[in-house]
C-alpha cells in the first residue's frame, strides 16, 4: 500500500472547526472510551489523543483524575476551542499544535495513546502509526478508532439517526459520511498492511457495525 494519500476531506479551521465542535459532542460514545482506556492504563499513565478536535475525550479523561493527558491536534482552531473547552469543564491538560506524522514530542513518553474517528484523513498514516510507536513507552499501548469504509449506508443512517442532531445537521452530517469519510476510510486488511509497514509486532483489530478498534502493543 502507498504510505502516503491526498486529504480528500474539509480542513477543519475556523467555521468548519466551530461547526463540527458544535456536532461532535457523543457523550456516551466519549465514556465508551473513556472505559477502554481505564480497562488498560493504570493509575498516573501518561496518556496521548491524537487529534482530539474540540477536546471533549481528552475533558472526560482529565476528569478521571488519574492520568496526566495531552492533546495533539493539526488543527489551530481545534486547539483554541480545546483550551476554552477544558477551562469551562474545570480541568487542566496539555494540548500542543502539531501533525501526527511528525509529532513534537519525546520518545517513549506515553503509556496510553488513543486516536477517534480521525486516522482515516491522515495523509501520511505509515508515517503516523510509526510516530505513535517512537512516542509510546515500552510496553505501552496504542488504540485507533475509526470507520470502516465497507459500513453499510443502513448502518451509517442509524449511527447519525442517534446522534441526536436537528434536521440540518443531520444532512450535513450524513452528506459527509458518504461523499468523504466513507472513501477515506479503511478496510480491516488494508488497517494491516499499513501496520505491518511500522514496529508494531503486537495487533488486533475489533470490528462493530460500522468501524473498528485497532489495538497496538508495543
Amino acid at each position: 500500500m502507498s504510505t502516503t494519500k491526498a486529504y480528500k476531506g474539509i480542513a477543519m479551521e475556523g467555521l468548519i472547526a466551530k461547526w463540527y465542535a458544535k456536532t461532535a459532542r457523543r457523550d456516551e460514545e466519549f465514556k465508551m472510551y473513556v472505559s477502554r482506556v481505564n480497562e488498560t492504563a493504570p493509575a498516573g499513565s501518561r496518556v496521548l489523543e491524537v487529534a482530539p478536535g474540540p477536546g471533549y475525550l481528552s475533558i472526560e479523561l482529565a476528569k478521571q483524575g488519574k492520568y496526566q493527558v495531552t492533546g495533539l491536534d493539526i488543527s489551530k482552531t481545534f486547539v483554541e476551542i480545546s483550551r476554552t473547552n477544558d477551562a469551562q469543564a474545570g480541568v487542566q491538560f496539555a494540548f500542543r499544535h502539531g501533525n501526527a506524522s511528525d509529532m513534537p514530542l519525546a520518545d517513549a513518553t506515553f503509556d496510553f495513546i488513543i486516536c477517534t474517528a480521525a486516522f482515516k484523513n491522515f495523509t501520511q498514516p505509515v508515517r503516523a502509526i510509526a510516530e505513535m510507536y517512537r512516542v509510546l513507552k515500552p510496553g505501552g499501548t496504542t488504540l485507533i478508532v475509526d470507520l470502516r469504509r465497507d459500513a453499510s449506508r443502513m448502518a451509517i443512517d442509524e449511527m447519525v439517526d442517534n446522534m441526536g442532531l436537528n434536521r440540518v445537521n443531520r444532512f450535513l452530517t450524513r452528506w459527509a459520511f458518504r461523499l468523504m469519510l466513507l472513501k477515506n476510510a479503511y478496510t480491516r486488511a488494508e488497517i494491516g498492511r499499513l501496520v505491518s509497514q511500522t514496529k508494531f509486532e503486537k495487533s488486533e483489530i475489533r470490528e462493530d457495525a460500522i468501524g473498528m478498534e485497532i489495538w497496538l502493543r508495543k
